[in-house]
């Protein structure tokens, strides 16, 4: 790749690389600077391996892009749930039970190893290797769309989108009570405020819980990073109402964000293990036999419904949706039933 230095350009090579590189070549300022330290680029055939090293306007810098290196990351023959794919991204279901990406606990069977089966080698590479690029995550027990880049252009396209927060992301989430914005408990909750159409909005910073590193906690005055959940009540069941179908917004995406966000509102994810709390379902207030599949069921009710985003290379609006999983839409018909025969 042959790059020409513009007019007032930063002293140091990394900045000016950073500045002028075109677009469409899709390098990170880390992929940038890497390529820097292994000798990649030159300047009148003299190797430029020093990051600080000063440019000038009208200089002409060539970078040597080595062709992407396999992954580290096994592929493995795991069934997946392709909604879209083309030469750029796909989109997938993910099921309940998957993780996303391998980490240290999880070695094997998650999404990226079944992607790179499903793949058979052809990715052009993600910052020079051959791997999809994971733009947003779903924990192990959520449910629903996911869309992985297969190139760097794409990653760099969808990524910008998940950090000016322009992706649509909707999700289906089961909970304890009724987030009501008629509720004066719940109107009394810090960083709980109402907007138009019945719609709850919490807003907070969210970071690591102080004590606990395996969860997040709600932050205010400044501390953690920002966040903000809206969430819009569908469907209630039980006589009084005991849960409800929610539809949970995403203005940001944080880790954890609706399960912690709905758990400070008072209004828990039904299955939740780490923030639903001990709360349980009104005995009196379901007939028996949907009482103990409520009880029953294990895992966070969470389901990614709603994924919308525009293509990172045609700029394409795209929108895609998601049914219920099997058990999530057995609980809500079992729940619906309960509500029609009382």
């Amino acid at each position: 790749m042959r790059i020409v230095i513009g007019e007032t350009p930063p002293p140091r090579l990394d900045k000016a690389l950073a500045r002028d590189v075109p677009e469409e070549a899709a390098l990170s300022r880390t992929r940038l600077a890497r390529l820097i330290a292994e000798g990649a680029v030159t300047r009148d055939g003299a190797v430029l391996s020093d990051p600080k090293a000063r440019v000038e306007a009208g200089d002409v810098l060539e970078i040597a892009l080595p062709p992407a290196e396999d992954s580290h990351i096994g592929p493995e023959d795991i069934p997946l749930t392709v909604i879209w794919e083309d030469a750029d991204l796909v989109v997938v279901d993910k099921p309940a039970g998957m993780v996303v990406h391998p980490a240290p606990g999880t070695p094997s069977g998650t999404l990226v190893n079944a992607l790179l089966h499903h793949f058979g080698g052809a990715l052009s590479g993600v910052g020079g290797r051959k791997r999809p690029g994971i733009v947003h995550r779903i924990d192990k027990d959520t449910s629903g769309l996911l869309v992985v880049a297969k190139s760097d252009r794409a990653h760099h396209g969808l990524a910008a989108q998940f950090e000016a927060h322009s992706a649509e992301r909707a999700y289906l989430a089961l909970v304890h009570g009724v987030p009501s914005a008629a509720d004066p408990r719940l109107r009394g909750t810090r960083g709980v405020s109402m907007d138009p159409g019945e719609v709850v909005r919490i807003q907070s910073g969210l970071a690591r819980h102080k004590t606990d590193r395996q969860r997040q906690a709600v932050y205010f005055d400044g501390q953690g990073r920002h966040a903000v959940t809206r969430a819009r009540v569908l469907e209630s069941y039980g006589q009084p109402p005991t849960l409800s179908l929610v539809e949970c917004r995403l203005e940001t995406g944080r880790t954890h964000q609706i399960r912690v966000h709905m758990a400070h509102a008072g209004h828990g994810l039904l299955g939740d293990p780490v923030y639903g709390g001990r709360r349980r379902a009104a005995a009196r207030a379901l007939p028996a036999e949907v009482l103990a599949q409520v009880e029953g069921f294990d895992r966070q009710a969470l389901h990614a419904a709603v994924l919308g985003f525009a293509h990172p290379v045609s700029g394409e609006m795209m929108r895609f949706e998601s049914p219920l999983p099997a058990d999530m839409e057995a609980l809500v018909a079992a729940l619906r039933g309960a509500a029609h025969a009382g």
